[in-house]
């Protein structure tokens, strides 16, 4: 496990560095078909970003069926105590929980797969930031909260801000790719056809059960 680990730190490292890149140099040195791939990513991302992000917490979810919201409870309350080891503090677990829960559903991404991207890219360290940069839970470079407009990147470090980044940089990458999701999560590792960085993805979403499927998202990706 350790092997695997250092493997995707490697892996992800390279990817940051690429983006490092793209965030030291203006846009007209880099005037490549990488560049025209991100700049409609900026588009597609900043339609998806609104002023509800200045809230402190995500919206308290509702159920119109009984069950589900005991559904939802049990499933609360496991993740809860399996992200003590890594969350110690009631209250910051209680909101990590309730914003990736949100955050993955508004975006149509099984909740599992969100977590296993997060344990994989920061092992759920709010504050984790890559030798090159890359912020906060879901490892976002600075470079993306400068191309939309907010000059603060410690932003990123806003629990939902950056799993709103997150979730919407891999939704754009799973509609390019017409749902296939190991292709997405290469391109979110900053190489398409890589298959490790998939299968790390793959085999924390297996530990870390989604409560229910996840509805259609309620943002897309404007389509070309």
């Amino acid at each position: 496990m350790a092997h695997a680990d250092r493997t995707s730190d490697v892996n992800i490292s390279r990817r940051r560095a690429v983006f490092a890149i793209a965030a030291l140099h203006p846009p007209v040195v880099l005037a490549s078909s990488r560049l025209v791939l991100e700049e409609d990513l900026v588009d597609a991302v900043r339609s998806s970003l609104s002023a509800e992000l200045e809230r402190e917490a995500p919206p308290k979810p509702s159920f119109e069926d009984p069950a589900e919201r005991l559904a939802y409870d049990a499933w609360h309350a496991r993740s809860s105590e399996r992200l003590r080891s890594y969350l110690p503090e009631d209250e910051a677990r209680g909101e990590f929980v309730d914003t990736v829960w949100y955050e993955s559903r508004r975006a149509g991404l099984e909740t599992g797969l969100v977590l296993g991207l997060i344990h994989v890219e920061s092992a759920f360290r709010r504050y984790a930031i890559s030798p090159v940069g890359a912020r906060g839970y879901m490892q976002i470079m600075p470079f993306w909260a400068q191309l939309l407009g907010a000059a603060d990147a410690s932003k990123l470090f806003h629990v939902q801000t950056n799993m709103r980044f997150g979730c919407s940089i891999l939704r754009h990458y799973l509609e390019r790719e017409r749902g296939n999701l190991t292709y997405a999560l290469g391109r979110y590792n900053g190489r398409r056809d890589g298959q490790t960085y998939p299968a790390l993805v793959f085999d924390r979403r297996d530990r870390w059960p989604s409560p229910s499927p996840p509805p259609p998202p309620a943002w897309r990706p404007p389509q070309a």
